[in-house]
């Protein structure tokens, strides 16, 4: 008897899944990188990822594509991966691996940091699907790096191995925060009154950006009403509001600062992604924005990291495709 492998669609669809700190992604491989039944929902709306599983599962869409005929799968979810048992860092979701992949009849279920499987889709995104900031050249066959801000602060990379790309399993978005301002000291400051362990995520994420408008509302002596991170950044696009302009601005620079230790930390002389919700948001004031001075902005090392590109990633649903290439791989 034959058993099912990820590459055969034999035995049916591949069920894959996405799944952020706020937001989750469910889809259909019916072959070859073809997706289908597209589905996104808040993980808010759902008090476990097999209620979510089995909502998408029952819609129209999902059938009519063979859902329930699935019985290989790949889920993508924003937590470490360490043995069977997986416990979100940013929402209350947990799950047995194993529990998750008997309830729905799975012959086989990979799970994975998903940040690993957005490195993988780097190498399959189409040149429509990036947007270069500043300059540099990527170098064939080099490491790549990736660092993305949703929620949290995902980090991330790609080495080359012959003809195959290995994706690292990082946790580099808590790595402790280093300031590059007298501004970034102060909101340093403000934030060891909440946190004894300031990572970079605490600040340079969705969950961060509230944190950095309230201390750069006391920096400035202004009253600040409380505000949501879209909020924040709704109205900082918009130029409503001088403190939600300002907490955009010190975002990009403190994002520049993290890819910038990711580049020299990988050698990443193929480029650097930044992927995450936030970034491809921003459009042209991202671009204008002081990211790419700060990503250069080493010392002895900015000439080194002058001639590395910065992209932005604009593909609407990277994690599932590169949960699909490392499936394929499997």
């Amino acid at each position: 008897m034959k058993h099912p492998t990820f590459s055969d669609y034999t035995t049916g669809p591949r069920l894959l899944a996405a799944i952020g700190a706020t937001n989750a992604r469910f889809a259909l491989e019916t072959g070859p990188h073809r997706l289908e039944a597209i589905w996104s929902t808040e993980c808010g709306a759902y008090p476990t990822l097999g209620a979510a599983i089995v909502h998408y599962l029952a819609q129209p869409a999902t059938v009519a594509a063979g859902g329930y005929q699935a019985r290989l799968a790949g889920i993508a979810i924003a937590n470490p991966i360490d043995g069977d048992w997986v416990r979100m860092t940013n929402h209350h979701w947990s799950f047995s691996i194993e529990a998750v992949s008997s309830q729905f009849g799975l012959k086989a279920l990979v799970v994975v940091n998903d940040f690993t499987a957005l490195a993988s889709a780097l190498p399959h995104l189409a040149p429509q699907h990036k947007r270069q900031i500043g300059g540099g050249a990527a170098r064939a066959d080099a490491v790549i790096g990736l660092v993305g801000a949703g929620t949290g602060l995902g980090v991330s990379g790609l080495v080359p191995a012959g003809e195959r790309w290995i994706a690292l399993d990082s946790e580099g978005g808590h790595g402790s925060f280093a300031p590059m301002s007298e501004r970034e000291i102060d909101i340093l400051r403000y934030a060891r009154r909440y946190h004894e362990h300031v990572s970079s995520e605490r600040l340079v994420s969705g969950i961060g950006l509230d944190l950095v408008y309230r201390a750069l509302a006391e920096r400035a002596g202004v009253a600040a009403p409380p505000r949501a991170a879209p909020e924040i950044v709704e109205r900082g696009l918009a130029g409503a509001d001088a403190v939600c302009v300002e907490t955009l601005d010190v975002f990009c620079d403190m994002l520049g600062t993290v890819a910038g230790n990711v580049a020299l930390t990988l050698g990443a002389k193929g480029g650097i992604y930044i992927g995450g919700g936030i970034v491809p948001r921003m459009g042209g004031f991202f671009e204008r924005s002081g990211f790419r001075a700060r990503f250069e902005s080493k010392g002895r090392f900015s000439d080194y990291l002058a001639q590395i590109p910065t992209f932005v990633i604009t593909e609407e649903y990277p994690a599932l495709i590169g949960m699909s290439a490392m499936l394929s791989a499997h």
